[in-house]
């Protein structure tokens, strides 16, 4: 969180991709995700509850806490911006999540949301409440194209996202300052519990990789050809452990 708010890495981008090789690793019904899946959250990621106040106090009732969900204007254009123009390259559907019926930051999102689509007439908006929206990501993932969302609604939607694709392990993000600078890394973490066992999947890092020649770079080519490299070892049929179902192993 230090490298996030000292970079101002305010938008997070989590790829939520199933490859149709990977079919069988999807928890969820095949017709559900027949002819795979690409789906992209992007997390508003230095705001929010995350880095709002906290504390404690004592009331005559015991110890009380307390977290604050802070947003201002500017903080939810600016990730409402990015989400648009990543519709524009995609299939121009954005979804925006909020929980705009009991939180009076979430309508301020959705004001500021609606605001910024119309600089985007080409991109169909819907909204969904968050309790909605995870539910809708499990029995009707495909109406997904790109999510926009806050800080603790984004972390917890792309985690529920990157499972349908069979496996965190899968999963590369984009977390992005102004301008091309931007931090890559795994949706997973450092996974110390399997350091030296040879039997990471390294799909997530590398696509990380492809990513930040997309992103940072601009190289869209030399992305494509990273991504197609990864995509070719699956549909030869190699796996890891996480993923395997009875193909090389």
């Amino acid at each position: 969180m230090g490298l996030r708010k000292g970079l101002e890495l305010f938008a997070n981008l989590r790829l939520a991709v199933l490859f149709e090789e990977l079919a069988e690793a999807c928890p969820l019904r095949p017709e559900l995700v027949a002819g795979g899946l690409d789906i992209v959250v992007v997390r508003e990621l230095t705001g929010g509850i995350y880095f709002g106040e906290r504390g404690r106090r004592d009331t005559p009732q015991g110890q009380a806490v307390f977290d604050v969900e802070l947003y201002s204007e500017a903080e939810v254009r600016r990730i409402a911006k990015v989400a648009f123009d990543m519709a524009m390259k995609r299939g121009k559907h954005l979804t925006s999540v909020d929980k705009a019926n009991v939180l009076e930051s979430s309508r301020l999102w959705r004001e500021v949301v609606v605001e910024v689509a119309k600089d985007y007439p080409d991109v169909t908006l819907s909204h969904m409440y968050v309790d909605n929206a995870a539910m809708q990501l499990v029995s009707s993932p495909k109406q997904f194209d790109v999510i926009v969302t806050s800080n603790m609604f984004g972390d917890i939607l792309s985690d529920e996202a990157s499972i349908i694709t069979g496996s965190i392990g899968m999963l590369p993000s984009a977390s992005l300052a102004e301008g091309n600078f931007g931090l890559y890394e795994p949706v997973h973490g450092s996974a110390l519990d399997i350091a030296g066992q040879d039997k990471a999947n390294q799909m997530a890092t590398i696509l990380s990789a492809a990513m930040m020649l997309r992103y940072t770079f601009g190289l869209s080519a030399e992305a494509d050809a990273v991504e197609g490299a990864v995509q070719g070892v699956l549909r030869k049929g190699f796996r890891t452990g996480d993923i395997h179902r009875g193909g090389m192993h």
